[in-house]
C-alpha cells in the first residue's frame, strides 16, 4: 500500500514536470443534450484561505480573469483525482505566474487540510514553488499527499456527484497511466465567483460539459 501511495505521488509530480471543490451550494445543476450526448453540470468550490492564503488568492485571480473558461480536466483517475486548469490541456502548461507551495515540506506548517474526498489542491512539478493554475479534486482519501501539496478548497458530496460523472467519460492511457486521459473533453464552460457561505468563505462555481461513454 505504501508503495502504491508513493507511486501515485510521484506520478502526480511527473505529470506537471512534462512541461511544467464542489458544492456548498443549495442545488445540483445537471442537464443533458440528447442530440450530442453531452451533459452539463455545475459544482461549487468553497475556498479555505485559512489553510493556504496565497493559493486561494491566486485561484481567485485566475477565476476573475476568466482564465479557466474553456479549459479542461485532462487527467481523471478512478479512486484518485480529477486534474484540470492547464491551458495546454495535457499537463504541461500553466498561467504566467508560479506561487509559493503552501505545505509542510516547503516550511509552511499552517496548511493542515488533509487530502480527503472532495478536497481541492494545487498540482505542481518537482519544484515546490512551481504551482500555477493546475488543480485537482480528490475522489477518495489521498492523505499521502498531505504536507506535499497545497490543499485550499472543498467540494461537498452534492457537488462531487457531478465530479464523479467525469469517470463515465471514455479515457485512454497516457504518460504511463492507464485509463487517465479523457478521449472527449471535459470542458470548464465557466468558472465564476458566487456568494459567500454563511461563515464567510468565498466560493467558485464551475460549470462543466462532458460526454459519457456509450
Amino acid at each position: 500500500m505504501k508503495r502504491i501511495k508513493i507511486i501515485l505521488c510521484v506520478m502526480l509530480m511527473l505529470t506537471m514536470c512534462f512541461g511544467l471543490v464542489g458544492c456548498f451550494k443549495e442545488k445540483n445543476n445537471s442537464e443533458s443534450s440528447a442530440e450530442q450526448g453531452l451533459q452539463t453540470g455545475s459544482f461549487v468550490i468553497q475556498l479555505l484561505p485559512e489553510y493556504a492564503p496565497e493559493t486561494v488568492e491566486n485561484f481567485k485571480n485566475l477565476v476573475n480573469a476568466g482564465f479557466y473558461d474553456g479549459l479542461t480536466f485532462h487527467r481523471v483517475i478512478d479512486g484518485f483525482m480529477a486534474q484540470g486548469g492547464d491551458p495546454n490541456g495535457d499537463g504541461t502548461g500553466g498561467s504566467d505566474k508560479n506561487i509559493t507551495g503552501e505545505f509542510a515540506q516547503n516550511s509552511f506548517t499552517q496548511n493542515t487540510l488533509s487530502h480527503t474526498r472532495g478536497v481541492v489542491s494545487m498540482a505542481r512539478g518537482s519544484d515546490f514553488n512551481s504551482a500555477s493554475s493546475q488543480f485537482f479534486i480528490c475522489y477518495d482519501n489521498a492523505s499521502f499527499l498531505d504536507g506535499s501539496y497545497a490543499a485550499f478548497g472543498m467540494v461537498n458530496e452534492e457537488g462531487m456527484e457531478v465530479v464523479d460523472k467525469f469517470l463515465t467519460v471514455e479515457r485512454a492511457d497516457a504518460n504511463g497511466e492507464e485509463n487517465a486521459s479523457p478521449v472527449t473533453p471535459i470542458t470548464i464552460k465557466s468558472a465564476k465567483m458566487i456568494g459567500d457561505t454563511s461563515d464567510g468563505h468565498e466560493q467558485v462555481e464551475m460549470t462543466v460539459e462532458f460526454q459519457p461513454a456509450k
